[in-house]
């Protein structure tokens, strides 16, 4: 029970932080400042926080014409969302 807490918790700190990146990083762009990379918001999302990134490019509609984005950024957050019910399921 405890693997499901901790990986669902760092699923969510994750999901949080990519969220605000993305949020940040838009907030930059339209301020025409420093840039958060591409590779750190794809990083972000690999890294557990697919689910996040995923709500912020659509909550603050940034890099959805990207395709890198618009199509890996689902397919990130479908498989760790697999995961994380393979795991809860299983485990």
């Amino acid at each position: 029970m405890m693997i499901k807490i901790m990986v669902t918790v760092y699923i969510v700190i994750m999901s949080i932080i990519a969220f605000a990146a993305f949020g940040l990083d838009k907030y930059k762009a339209m301020s025409n400042r420093w840039r958060i990379r591409e590779r750190t918001l794809f990083l972000l999302a690999l890294l557990g926080g697919g689910p996040g990134a995923f709500l912020g490019m659509k909550f603050f509609h940034h890099k959805t014409r990207h395709k890198e984005f618009s199509i890996g950024l689902p397919v990130i957050m479908a498989i760790q969302l697999l995961i994380l019910g393979f795991i809860w399921e299983k485990l």
